[in-house]
């Protein structure tokens, strides 16, 4: 499914998405693709979240797609033609809130994606109502979006008590 998902994240952005212009929004793909990195990093061994492969060999290499691939073709897509009105706005959130809450609810359902340490699917919708809204002020208020995005991650890292003090081999153990 995660090949599966690659391959229609690539054709929808290149019949919906900004390729033309995608220099405009190499900024927040970067951003987006940092993050998704990050996320990897900090919680090594200690994953929230994480995709069970079924045509590559492993979680790292199916990440691998999201972020170079997925991700940046989610980017062409939520910010080409970006609403400038209110209403727009959180019409174009809710849309792509409700695209990835979906697509991650049937991973769930077909074990494509696996939670644990209090991590659930509602959790990530959670995160999804916080990331587009990121997503979309990035381009503008880049230093404001790395502001709160670090208070975001500090939470979750809180929250969900992610061992980032230890050495990552020893984080199973925790």
């Amino acid at each position: 499914m995660h090949v599966a998902t690659t391959t229609i994240a690539v054709i929808a952005a290149y019949f919906y998405g900004d390729w033309r212009n995608w220099e405009r929004y190499h900024a927040t793909i970067l951003f987006f693709a940092v993050g998704n990195l990050l996320y990897n990093f900090l919680a090594a061994n200690y994953l929230l979240w994480y995709f069970t492969p079924d045509l590559l060999p492993s979680h790292s290499h199916t990440e691998m797609l999201y972020t170079f691939i997925v991700f940046p073709a989610t980017i062409l897509m939520f910010l080409n033609n970006y609403p400038t009105d209110t209403i727009g706005k959180i019409y174009r959130n809710l849309k792509w809130i409700a695209i990835y809450g979906v697509w991650e609810y049937v991973f769930y359902i077909t074990g494509r994606i696996e939670y644990q340490y209090g991590w659930t699917l509602w959790w990530s919708i959670a995160f999804l109502c916080v990331m587009f809204p990121l997503l979309a002020l990035h381009p503008k208020r880049p230093l404001l979006t790395y502001a709160l995005s670090t208070v975001v991650v500090v939470f979750v890292l809180w929250y969900f008590d992610v061992p980032v003090h230890l050495p990552i081999e020893l984080r199973r153990q925790y």
